[in-house]
């Protein structure tokens, strides 16, 4: 880490592309241009949409954000998970660019465009499953929630909704119903929609279930509670996001659409947080041998240009009528060649390799931080998704007490010290690592070294 870096105070549009990729603090955090900002931010914008670090970012490019003060930031959220292969990428913003010399927008549901079909085709061929698929493009993760649902209700003709213990789907009235944690995104927002049901879910760290076991267990749910003939669709993330990136057991999820398709139910892979190649698959689901009917996409889909979509078998999202999908912004014609790069880049990049890489590297530091600090029970996540879950010290081989109040400290001192965490966690006792896939090894291993002073400053 360098001790001095002169704040930018009129970056040119190629500055994003020259910020050096390593960690630098020079102000305190924040800094007094983003004090500046806060205090006018809280005059016009309600409390309601707070942030977990107030530092104003001026500039950014692959794995760093840089503030309006001049401090570089090694950033392991991403965005919660959205700018995947790194933010700026070259590919990304010199085709959005080009598009927006082109077409801004018409509206595809008036007069469409290419770009538009050519990101269903990429959908098709990239999600599991070998059947004739269809996409709608929408704009967020909660909206494609909301028409997949829409889409699994029609195509059945029944009502009711299944989620999983310790879900995150989003904040519209539908998803904050099908969230497992009410506070913050439903307290007080009520009365939610209806006929939205919980069953228990795949938790290996704290269940011990087989995967089999455990798809008995809410497949049982599911028959009594719910009945499946009332049961439209069953919606999954193959791995929680907001819940704690808890991985099932294997089996789990192949059991679970054996049932659906058994009995009728559309299950739905919520692939908004796990999708488009942040685990080293595609999505997520492919490390299961899960093929849903649907799946969701978002986040990562654009390198950080809104755009989210349903994407599944033919036949279910043909079942809406000519009309009954669609939204003024869904499939932006800069968003569609935002993404379309997006895909590009993953392949011509070798992105998928990449995101073995990362979690590799980053497991493997974990690892040998567990080995010291026994307040960390367990590691979990696939590629650029990893998580560690705090307990109390003496309870990780017993109770396995949650230890939230851990989480807080140690996101905390790794901001003061140029690192950006994020917290997740039914019990807010999980540390979440979103990297971009443009991550190094040595600002992974730079990061790691402030995480052991972290874990350190703890005593």
């Amino acid at each position: 880490m360098t001790d001095s870096l002169a704040p930018s105070s009129s970056p040119s549009p190629a500055a994003a592309r020259n910020v050096p990729q390593e960690r630098r603090i020079v102000t305190a955090i924040p800094g007094p241009r983003s004090e500046e900002l806060h205090a006018r931010r809280l005059a016009v914008v309600p409390v309601g949409v707070s942030s977990v670090l107030p530092v104003y970012i001026e500039r950014a490019h692959g794995a760093i954000l840089v503030d309006v003060d001049g401090n570089q930031f090694v950033d392991f959220g991403a965005g919660i998970g959205v700018t995947t292969i790194g933010h700026t990428d070259e590919n990304v913003v010199a085709a959005a660019t080009a598009q927006l010399q082109d077409v801004v927008h018409t509206l595809f549901t008036i007069t469409p465009y290419e770009e538009y079909v050519r990101v269903a085709e990429l959908l098709a061929e990239h999600t599991p499953g070998t059947w004739a698929k269809k996409s709608v493009l929408v704009n967020s993760g909660a909206e494609a929630v909301e028409n997949g649902v829409k889409i699994a209700r029609k195509h059945t003709g029944r009502r009711a909704i299944a989620v999983l213990d310790h879900a995150y789907h989003g904040r519209t009235n539908l998803t904050m119903a099908m969230n497992y944690k009410a506070a913050p995104y439903a307290t007080g927002f009520g009365p939610l929609a209806g006929d939205v049901y919980r069953a228990p879910s795949s938790y290996p760290y704290r269940d011990g279930l087989s995967g089999a076991d455990a798809a008995a267990r809410t497949i049982a749910y599911l028959e009594k509670v719910v009945g499946a003939a009332d049961l439209a669709c069953l919606v999954v993330e193959p791995i929680q996001g907001e819940g704690g990136f808890m991985v099932p057991a294997g089996g789990y999820l192949p059991a679970l659409q054996a049932w659906c398709t058994e009995n009728g139910v559309v299950m739905i892979a919520d692939e908004i947080q796990s999708g488009m190649a942040r685990t080293g698959r595609y999505f997520a689901s492919e490390h299961f041998g899960w093929e849903p009917d649907l799946v969701l996409s978002a986040k990562g889909i654009a390198g950080g240009l809104p755009l989210a979509a349903v994407t599944g078998r033919a036949e279910i999202m043909d079942s809406a009528q000519p009309g009954g999908l669609g939204g003024t912004f869904g499939g932006n014609p800069v968003a569609c060649a935002a993404s379309i790069a997006v895909f590009e880049t993953i392949e011509r990049d070798g992105l998928l390799a990449e995101a073995d890489r990362i979690g590799a590297r980053l497991r493997s530091g974990l690892e040998r931080l567990a080995a010291r600090f026994d307040i960390i029970g367990d590691i979990r996540g696939h590629g650029a998704m990893i998580a560690i879950e705090l307990v109390e010290s003496g309870t990780a081989a017993t109770s396995k007490l949650p230890h939230p109040d851990a989480v807080p400290r140690l996101t905390a001192f790794a901001a003061q010290h140029g690192v950006l965490f994020l917290s997740a966690g039914t019990f807010g006792n999980v540390l979440r690592f979103l990297p971009s896939l443009a991550m190094t090894d040595e600002l992974i291993d730079d990061a790691l070294v402030v995480l052991d002073d972290a874990f350190s400053s703890l005593a």
